[in-house]
């Protein structure tokens, strides 16, 4: 119990560069205030002990604005960052040196008995008001981006992205746990690939447009002025069916270089 309180107050200095004393820790640092009464009502849990647990456990969801159940299992060294509305239901496993940013729920996603929370391996870092819900395994290493929401099982060394999560391997590049702000970006980058996609064809149906116009006016140079449209009529003189023959007349039907589209392209707003 001790080198477990001894870890978790150690490793807020070794991850947040505003930890300057200990007194700052101790009494300004919710996260290590609600891992310090977890550890008693999880130890009176397991004495099954009633209403005790669950006592204290209210009463540091009160001071703190971190919930984690009694029966909650977490390691050593965990790192609960500003905390306001964390939530740990009471099957979640947690493995050493994970990293939790505030609003992160790790919940359950019915009223079934038995291991229905999440279970975290080491060195996980679970952004800011991401959700993880149900028994799935999180694997070792993995970052868990900000906002996503993960209801599978999650391969080590995964990056973990989107609504509902997707997984993106990041094979060979070591990731330093406080850089949970470089994250692949999926939805842009498939946008940008349907965008390149519509683009080839806008220019390939130009393309048939403009070499269909092009042997329309080849074929008209053997009518004369005022010849006949393809239902019989007379043209006007100095006319032609398609009007200009000319490539540079073939407009996109719309502009892809549109600077709405370059700067949702580009990150901003996402």
């Amino acid at each position: 119990m001790l080198k477990t309180l001894v870890a978790d107050f150690q490793i807020i200095f070794d991850r947040d560069p505003a930890a300057r004393n200990w007194l700052e820790v101790i009494f300004c640092y919710p996260g290590f205030q609600a891992l310090l009464m977890h550890r008693l009502a999880h130890h009176l849990y397991q004495l099954r002990l009633p209403f005790f647990p669950r006592l204290i456990s209210h009463i540091a969801r009160f001071l703190t604005g971190i919930e984690i159940h009694p029966g909650a299992t977490i390691g050593h060294g965990v790192f609960i960052d500003h905390g306001m509305g964390v939530v740990i239901g009471e099957t979640a496993i947690i493995g050493n040196y994970a990293l939790i940013y505030q609003g992160v729920t790790l919940g359950g996603t019915g009223k079934e008995g038995g291991k229905r929370h999440p279970t975290i391996g080491e060195n996980v870092v679970v952004g800011t008001g991401a959700k993880v819900l149900g028994n799935i395994e999180i694997g070792d290493n993995v970052r868990i981006g900000a906002g996503s929401v993960v209801l599978r099982d999650v391969p080590s060394d995964c990056t973990v992205v989107g609504v509902p999560g997707r997984v993106v391997y990041r094979a060979g590049e070591r990731v330093e746990p406080l850089d949970h702000n470089r994250l692949p970006d999926s939805e842009a980058q498939v946008i940008r690939a349907l965008l390149d996609r519509i683009e080839s064809l806008e220019n390939q149906m130009n393309e048939m447009q403009a070499r269909k116009a092009i042997e329309v006016c080849y074929a008209m140079e053997a009518v004369p002025s005022g010849g006949m449209e393809s239902d019989g009529n007379l043209l006007p003189p100095n006319t032609s069916p398609i009007g200009e023959c000319s490539i540079n007349s073939m407009s996109p039907c719309c502009n892809l270089a549109d600077k709405v589209i370059n700067e949702f392209l580009d990150g901003a707003g996402i």
